[in-house]
């Protein structure tokens, strides 16, 4: 390295990150991949290539072992405080990769039906929640993204409420009818035993002082640190000064199961009855 380097943010950065591996190696941890096997067959690494990666980025602090089995001895590779402040990181690359390298360059909160957003939201359907992934909620404690007693969960993620976007971005109406739309909706929720979480990258703050406003029956839930955005690789636009989550909707079961995905969400009202039936059925 350059001497002047020495005093570069960017460039120590950089230097932990060290090449394409180091960053896939993060994005599967990210997404609960934590296990040598697991990392070695999402990624396609050689297990001598995974095991210096690993190696480097435990040296570096940004990951720590985590020992789950003795007879043979095998560890789990989980972020530390470091590794998770790469989180943003890596969701600010995906969002610039899937604006200027798989899309034309324009802000958009929806997505088309060919484009890389829609094929990997839609690939979500059969995969399982991470098991240890908590948001922090409107009361300041953090929750869980399933409640253990739900028969199954709705999950709406939306760009934000109360937010001037200046220049009109498409796919981005206001949430607070989607909002208003689940709250109504909610006795029959309840009645068939499906609880509903909003997610947003608003600040708990912001989301509790709405929630009172409104009256929201269910939580909030802040990804304002994207992990979850980082564990699902949930598409994401610049809005207001901040990565915010587009319009999307997922129906977990009780086993944490995401069954069914509905994005892009354009039609409100339909969703948010689809999202009911969907989740019954699946209950």
């Amino acid at each position: 390295m350059h001497n002047a380097d020495e005093t570069c943010g960017i460039a120590q950065a950089a230097l932990v990150l060290g090449d394409w591996w180091n960053v896939l190696v993060l994005r599967e941890v990210a997404r609960g991949h934590v296990r040598f096997d697991a990392l070695a067959a999402e990624i396609g690494l050689s297990r001598k290539v995974l095991t210096e990666r690993l190696g480097r980025l435990v040296a570096h602090g940004v990951l720590q072992r985590s020992l789950y089995q003795r007879r043979p001895v095998r560890y789990e590779y989980l972020l530390t405080e470091a590794g998770v402040g790469l989180l943003p990181l890596l969701v600010a690359m995906q969002d610039w990769g899937d604006r200027w390298v798989l899309g034309d360059g324009s802000v958009t909160a929806t997505a088309a039906d060919d484009s890389a957003e829609h094929a990997r939201v839609h690939a979500l359907a059969g995969t399982r929640l991470p098991d240890a992934l908590e948001l922090p909620g409107t009361q300041g404690a953090d929750l869980p993204l399933v409640r253990p007693d739900a028969a199954a969960t709705v999950l709406f993620t939306y760009p934000g409420t109360g937010v001037e976007w200046g220049e009109p971005i498409p796919g981005a109406p206001g949430c607070t009818l989607e909002n208003r739309l689940f709250c109504d909706a909610w006795p029959a929720f309840r009645r068939a035993g499906v609880d509903v979480r909003g997610i947003s990258t608003q600040l708990p703050y912001e989301q509790a002082e709405f929630a009172r406003a409104e009256q929201v029956p269910y939580d909030l839930l802040s990804d304002a640190g994207q992990q979850l955005s980082a564990a699902l690789r949930l598409p994401t636009f610049r809005g207001a000064g901040r990565l915010r989550h587009k319009r999307l909707i997922l129906v977990v079961d009780a086993e944490r199961i995401v069954r069914h995905t509905l994005f892009p969400v354009a039609d409100i009202p339909h969703e948010v009855s689809r999202s009911l039936r969907l989740a019954t059925e699946c209950r």
